[in-house]
């Protein structure tokens, strides 16, 4: 799944939202849900069908969108306006068109809201079961799941294996999330077993704590796909070239400014926003990247400012505006894709180049 691609989406489909937040359901699929199906690699004729007939219920009802292979739909969309919250009843609607048709894949949206789901059969057992949800921001940062309804991954099955591997991960993750105390026991009684009583009080302290960290690493897999956070061997990492620099603090996040292999200015820290801020805050301060923007406030591609001389512009309020040097503010309420690509688009003015190190 193209990262870009995901963000440009989010950023059309936010601005068009908040131009009209009270589109009906025909124009929330005009003017945003077909460019969802894009975004899948899902084409109007081609490979989409709309309002495609399916009983249920004793009576004959329209599914918005049938993605169809060879002729046979393999994945329903249906769709509502963004003035309709989505509700269990929608749910139940979409479960019976998939039941009915025997159709694997299916996503209910309203263009904010986006709930995935999937038809599992096992054994005479036939359910229609919810493998995620996320709002049209947290799209940026769910690309395991988006990936797993293309158009490539269906047809080729691979969307199939990472759905049921996101349910063994939600399964694992219950069990060690509801067992924890049980199961940091046992893990001690093996390591005094196997290891010596003497490290009892450290193995007591370090227990939970690993199971805490494991559901963290489980959860990040299932939104990301990224069941490995440390690189492949061999390769030359962001920390690795500045270690000189570096310290033990096990700071999760670095963006890096440099010219060639010299570095002009790091910003490190174990909060995502705070990194995000200390590195614009310094392209302000130092580089006078007010200057080179231009007219204020600065709205890339969005209907909301991210960098401004005050917190909100024309009534149109910034989410979490952080003060920096000069009196300026500038969002933090960005996804991490966000966060990324407005510090490429302000360092585009300069002829040094940024690097981003950590879990963005």
């Amino acid at each position: 799944m193209d990262d870009d691609a995901v963000a440009e989406y989010v950023e059309d489909a936010r601005s068009t939202i908040e131009a009209a937040p009270q589109m009906d359901e025909a124009n929330t699929k005009a003017a945003i849900l077909q460019s969802f199906l894009t975004l899948l690699d899902w084409k109007i004729p081609e490979n989409t069908q709309l309002e495609y007939s399916v009983k249920a219920f004793g009576r004959t009802y329209k599914v918005d969108y049938a993605l169809v292979l060879e002729g046979t739909p393999v994945a329903f969309l249906e769709a509502k306006g963004v003035d309709t919250p989505l509700n269990d009843d929608h749910e139940e609607q979409l479960s019976s068109y998939m039941s009915n048709k025997n159709v694997n894949y299916g996503i209910l949206t309203n263009a904010e809201k986006y709930r995935f789901f999937q038809r599992r059969v096992t054994g005479s057992e036939v359910s229609v079961r919810r493998v995620g949800t996320a709002d049209l921001e947290a799209l940026e940062d769910r690309s395991t799941l988006l990936e797993a309804y293309t158009k490539d991954d269906i047809e080729s099955g691979e969307g199939r294996e990472k759905l049921e591997r996101i349910n063994e991960l939600r399964e694992a993750k219950g069990k060690l999330e509801t067992r924890k105390d049980e199961l940091a026991r046992e893990l001690v009684e093996v390591l005094i077993e196997e290891v010596s009583g003497s490290i009892a009080s450290l193995a007591e302290s370090e227990s939970k704590e690993l199971i805490d960290r494991l559901v963290t690493e489980i959860e990040r897999e299932i939104d990301s796909g990224q069941n490995e956070r440390r690189d492949p061997e061999g390769t030359e990492t962001l920390r690795d070239r500045y270690s000189d620099r570096n310290d033990s603090t096990g700071t999760e996040y670095l963006i890096a400014f440099a010219n060639g292999d010299d570095l002009i200015a790091e910003f490190r820290g174990d909060q995502q926003a705070e990194t995000f801020v200390e590195a614009v805050d310094y392209l302000v301060r130092e580089h006078s990247i007010v200057s080179k923007i231009g007219e204020f406030p600065y709205i890339p591609g969005r209907t909301r400012p991210i960098l401004h001389e005050g917190a909100s512009t024309d009534g149109i309020e910034m989410v979490q505006p952080r003060e920096i040097t000069g009196g300026y503010y500038v969002e933090t309420n960005l996804s991490s894709v966000q966060k990324r690509r407005e510090i490429d688009r302000l360092v585009d003015h300069y002829d040094f180049t940024v690097e981003f190190d950590g879990d963005w």
